[in-house]
């Protein structure tokens, strides 16, 4: 799988109107995506294990996307063969009253994963970003001086994200953003499934449909929003997803080469936990069964 596909170049200006939700490159035998997507999830599971022993580096997961887009069904399928005592999950909705008493980047910045760790952040301090941008009386509640609150905003904070960030890679994360990207018809899809089926009418809310109203001011801003954050520290990965298998295959694939130039070791043992080893070796030989 050819990662550039994905990759939002820094620095460069794109349109999502270039990028096929519908993509699937080459993948087009369901089994053979299958079967990949299980290898992939296999190697996850071990290089989990080398990142948790080797305790040097923390992966951060940043997934955004429009409402019904998979963010959930992707850390589902995705994360399913890792150890879940080395990844944490956290859902970042509307900010609460004693949250918005800090600045935006605190209630994140708090649950960041320890060293050895995976941290999926599922929507995040981009949502001020995006949402608040879509919705500027939002920031009428945000309670910052009022003369802070200038068109410059947005810049400011689109340099302070990508401040933060480098600051966490030099400090040993690293870090993957990913944006799952579907069309406005295959969202509709979705919602009807959820309107007829019993089992997922809890997921409905009247938001959905304001939120759906204003979807060309969400693609506006998800596309200054991506252009201004991807960094070769940071980089922003577009993935198409009208086809959640498909997803699940590309972050999955992503994840795994990422894990991979890390160089992520087993702690060598020094020479008295090798004598350990005999002596444990020797100690239990001689018991009886």
């Amino acid at each position: 799988m050819n990662l550039n596909n994905f990759l939002v170049r820094p620095g460069r200006r794109f349109s999502l109107k270039d990028v096929d939700p519908s993509y699937t490159g080459k993948h087009t035998d369901h089994e053979a995506a299958k079967q990949k997507l299980g290898d992939d999830i296999q190697r996850l599971a071990r290089l989990q294990d080398k990142l948790y022993a080797d305790d040097r580096w923390g992966l951060l997961l940043i997934f955004q996307a429009m409402d019904a887009a998979g963010k959930d069904s992707t850390i589902k399928h995705v994360m399913s063969g890792i150890n879940p005592a080395g990844c944490e999950v956290y859902s970042f909705k509307a900010p609460s009253s004693g949250e918005l008493n800090h600045d935006y980047l605190w209630r994140t910045s708090r649950t960041l994963p320890q060293r050895g760790k995976i941290g999926i952040f599922n929507r995040s301090y981009y949502e001020e970003v995006l949402t608040v941008r879509v919705h500027p009386e939002f920031l009428e509640h945000s309670r910052m001086p009022q003369d802070l609150l200038s068109k410059k905003i947005w810049k400011q904070r689109y340099k302070d994200i990508n401040s933060f960030e480098k600051y966490l890679t030099h400090n040993g994360y690293q870090i993957l953003k990913f944006f799952l990207y579907i069309s406005k018809g295959e969202q509709k899809k979705r919602f009807l499934a959820r309107v007829e089926d019993t089992a997922k009418n809890w997921k409905i809310s009247k938001s959905d449909l304001t939120e759906r109203a204003l979807w060309d001011d969400y693609m506006d801003t998800f596309e200054k929003m991506l252009s201004a954050t991807s960094t070769k520290h940071a980089p922003w990965y577009i993935i198409p997803a009208n086809h959640k298998w498909f997803a699940h295959l590309a972050v999955a694939d992503i994840l795994v080469r990422t894990l991979d130039t890390l160089d992520l070791k087993y702690p060598k043992l020094t020479g008295e936990q090798k004598k350990l080893l005999v002596e444990m070796k020797r100690s239990l030989m001689r018991e009886k069964d």
